[in-house]
C-alpha cells in the first residue's frame, strides 16, 4: 500500500500544475438570451486577486497568488494557488462596458453579448492634391 501511494505521487509528479497537466482556471461557456456566460473556478483567490482586461479583441483574465508553504516534509501536493491567466478572444467590437463581471464562492462569472454591433466609422474626407 505504501508503494501504491510513492508510485501514484512520482507519476503523478509531471502532472503538477507548474507542468501544465493540470488544468487551471477550469470554465464553463454557456449562451443565454443573447450573452455568453463564463463561469471560471477560481478557488482560494479572493475578488482583490482577480483582474480582467479586453485588448485587441482578448479578453484576459488573471489572478494572483501565493501558495501556502506549511511546516514538515510535503508528501503530495494537488492544490495550486499562485499566478494563473487565461485569455479568450471576443472580438474587435466588444467594449470593456459590454462586460460584466462578477465573483462569488470561488467562481468567477463573466459575461457579454453574443452580437456586437457593427462600430459606424466617422466619414472620412481624402485629399485631392
Amino acid at each position: 500500500m505504501a508503494d501504491d501511494f510513492f508510485e501514484d505521487v512520482f507519476n503523478n509528479v509531471l502532472r503538477a500544475p507548474v507542468f501544465g497537466g493540470e488544468t487551471l482556471m477550469k470554465t464553463d461557456i454557456a449562451e443565454n438570451d443573447g450573452r455568453y456566460y463564463l463561469d471560471i473556478e477560481l478557488p482560494g483567490y479572493s475578488k482583490e486577486d482577480v483582474k480582467i482586461s479586453l485588448y485587441n479583441g482578448d479578453l484576459t483574465i488573471e489572478a494572483a497568488g501565493k501558495s501556502e508553504t506549511k511546516p514538515g516534509k510535503l508528501l503530495r501536493q494537488e492544490r495550486y494557488r499562485g499566478n494563473c491567466s487565461r485569455t479568450f478572444y471576443v472580438g474587435t467590437a466588444l467594449k470593456e462596458t459590454d462586460i460584466h463581471a462578477s465573483f462569488k464562492d470561488g467562481i468567477l462569472t463573466v459575461d457579454f453579448p453574443t452580437e456586437q454591433k457593427k462600430q459606424e466609422e466617422d466619414k472620412k474626407f481624402i485629399e485631392i492634391l
